[in-house]
Parts: structure tokens; sequence; C-alpha cells
């Protein structure tokens, strides 16, 4: 089972000893499962825990609260896929001030060797941390020679073509619709997942009933898509979403996740779904009359089903 933990405090949550990776994990691509395995090889090496440290707010939401960053996954989204990979023990410190503030050298004498026994540190060739980025992968090494863990450096993954894999790239290519270069990097097709709630029944009413999901965070992605969706008995069932704020029938800015299952007539509600983003259709649009609405709908949905009719 893996412990999950928010602070560290003066006694150690492994005693028997740890080998953390630490970075923010937005995404869990395949740079960060590389510096993941390498973490649970040289755990299972020398019989010590393995553990996945990260922060929640993401360090760059803490400094820009006003226009946050866009996200790869949320906070849950991002434990379940750590946890999936085999980490023993995954750790989303509260980024506060506290935090913010803490000396670069407090943090690894205070969190990584008092709070977790750290044997082993791996992180990034571009890690930085502490208050102002103070930190580096030389402290750490430094330090380590004087407190007992050694530091491990994950080498750069890049793709096919030579592009360097990380979470930036990969924010770029979903926000320019390069949802193939989404999939290579992150090892799986980009999804979100998160709970059905009620809606106002429209897209019911026009012909589309949805399964809706309030986004409380900013996502890289938005438009319409061809998608699969699982979960509630379903696995990969063929529909066409929309992200967006529906700015045709709602004003409040809200964004949501409207997935359009196509051919079903299951209830959803209150169900907690998975949709994989397949292809971009189109983004988001205003239309002058809800019966312009439903004729794109209608387009939508003919070419989300031609997209999901080809070979995967």
């Amino acid at each position: 089972m893996t412990r999950w933990f928010r602070e560290v405090g003066d006694a150690s949550l492994f005693p028997a000893g740890s080998v953390v990776a630490i970075g923010a994990f937005d995404g869990v691509h395949r740079g960060h499962q590389c510096l993941l395995a390498m973490a649970r090889a040289r755990a299972e090496a020398g019989a010590h825990a393995s553990v996945a440290l990260s922060f929640e707010p993401l360090p760059r939401e803490y400094f820009a609260p006003q226009s946050p960053p866009p996200r790869l996954t949320p906070a849950r989204t991002r434990f379940e896929l750590l946890r999936g990979l085999g980490m023993d023990g995954v750790g989303l410190l509260r980024f506060d001030p506290a935090l913010a503030g803490m000396d670069a050298g407090d943090f690894v004498e205070r969190i990584l060797v008092r709070g977790l026994s750290a044997r082993t540190v791996c992180v990034g060739p571009d890690f930085r941390f502490g208050r102002g980025r103070g930190g580096d992968v030389a402290l750490l090494q430094r330090m380590g020679s004087t407190l007992g863990f050694e530091t491990l450096v994950a080498a750069q993954v890049d793709d096919a073509q030579g592009r360097r894999i990380g979470a930036s790239a990969i924010r770029g290519a979903l926000q320019r619709g390069d949802l193939d270069f989404a999939k290579e990097a992150l090892g799986r097709r980009y999804a979100i997942a998160g709970k059905v709630m009620h809606g106002n029944r429209l897209g019911r009413t026009l012909g589309f009933p949805t399964a809706n999901i309030a986004i409380r965070w900013r996502p890289a992605v938005e438009g319409i898509f061809a998608v699969r969706v699982s979960g509630a008995g379903l696995l990969g069932h063929p529909g066409v979403a929309s992200l967006g704020t529906r700015p045709t029938v709602a004003g409040d800015g809200s964004l949501v996740l409207e997935s359009h299952l196509f051919d079903y007539a299951g209830d959803l509600y209150g169900q907690r779904l998975i949709v994989e983003f397949v292809a971009r259709l189109r983004g988001e649009a205003r239309f002058d009359s809800l019966d312009a609405l439903t004729t794109q709908m209608h387009e939508d949905a003919r070419q989300a089903r031609a997209v999901l009719a080809r070979p995967d």
C-alpha cells in the first residue's frame, strides 16, 4: 500500500531509509517515469522505501495565483499516477509561505534527511529548490557527502524526433492540438478524470445528453474533441466532448468538460469517469442561436465518429 503524506515532521516517515525522487511531476510523463524507475530500482537494491516527493499547489501556481500556468494533472490524478508506478510513498507537500521561504539547506536537512531518512535523492538535471531557487544538484551532492546520502541525476528523455520530453513541451502541444506528441511524451493518451455533476440538461433537450465534469484548475486544452470514455463500467467508449466555458449557453466563465457518449443511455451522475482526448476537432465558439449550435454539434459528432473509426 502506498503511503500518502502532505507534511513532514521531526520523526521520520521512513525510519528504515528511503530513496526520494523529487519533482513537480505534472503529467507524470516519460521523463518523470524514468526518474521514478531509477528511484524504485535503487530502493529495491537497498531494501529502502521508494518515495515520490512533490508539492501542492505547484510552486509555479503559488507564485502566480492570479494567473496560474496551465496544468496537465490535478493533485488527485498526480497521486494516482505516482501510486500506479509502484512508489511506496507519495508526498504532495503543502507549498505554503513556510515551505516557499525555506532555505535550500534547511530543506535538505529537515525534509530529506530528518523527515524521510533519505539514502538516495534522485532529481532531473535542471532541478532547483529552496528559497529563491537557491539549491541545485551541486548543493545536494555536497550536503549528501556530509549527511550520508547520494544524489543521482536522471538523463534527459527525448522523443523519436529528438525533441525533449517535458511538461512545458506537452502543455504547448496540447494548446496547439498536437495530441499525438502528447501521447508519445506521456506514454498514454492525455486524459482528464472527474465526477459527473448535474447540469441544466440543455444537452438532453438538444438531443445530445452529456456527462459534465467541473474543472476547477486551469487545463492546457480547450475546444471540441473526439474522445474515449472509461469508468462506471465503460472502457474506451467513443464520444465527442467540449472543454471550455460554454459561451453560447453560459456566461459565468466556469470551465466544464461535457462529454456526449455515442449510443449510450445510462445514468452517469455521481460516477467518476476518465475522458481520453483522441483528436481536437476545433476551438470553442459562440453561436448566435441554439439552432446554429445544434447544427454544429451534429457536425462535430460526425467528425468524431469518423476519427474514432480509424485504427488507433
